[in-house]
């Protein structure tokens, strides 16, 4: 509940992301297309990974339903984007502003811990694999045996899972 949150979170807009209730998420992207873009995405996730919390990775180019969440809840696809117990932090300028002025680690404070210092045996840290079922190519024969390829419905649309382990 809130009144177990820091008082500096009722500062912050409410936007709760999908499973944001109770940790950090934050929206990014591991493109290198843009650089400027890519270097404000790895800031933010080094600083949050800085303080040790669980923190919920979603990589807009990795899974297309990410930025459709990111969309929904604040009406842009801007990353990167702190959330931190359902309330809009901000991008890198209002994340480098609150880590600056220790305001950050107050809104971390009681989130559950995680180690972020060795990567996940599963994924290497990228937080997706490849599908098991299509190996990663959306694809999958039809059960009725007539040879048919059909869209394998366990996979997003780059043929990837969402890590079984991290």
């Amino acid at each position: 509940s809130l009144d177990e949150n820091p008082a500096e979170l009722r500062d912050f807009q409410l936007l709760c992301p999908p499973a944001g209730e109770s940790k950090a998420v934050v929206y990014y992207t591991s493109l290198r297309g843009v650089r400027r873009t890519h270097e404000e995405c790895s800031t933010v996730l080094e600083i949050v990974r800085s303080y040790g919390v669980s923190v919920g990775e979603r990589d807009l180019s990795m899974h297309q339903a990410f930025r459709q969440e990111l969309k929904e809840l604040s009406q842009s696809c801007a990353v990167p984007r702190l959330f931190v117990r359902g309330r809009l932090i901000g991008g890198l300028e209002e994340v480098s502003r609150a880590h600056e002025k220790g305001l950050l680690a107050r809104l971390l404070q009681g989130i559950r811990r995680e180690d972020h210092s060795k990567a996940c045996d599963g994924c290497g840290g990228a937080r997706f694999m490849l599908c098991l079922d299509c190996n990663g190519s959306c694809k999958i024969l039809a059960e009725d045996g007539s040879g048919e390829k059909i869209q394998c419905l366990e996979c997003n649309e780059n043929g990837l899972i969402r890590c079984p382990i991290c």
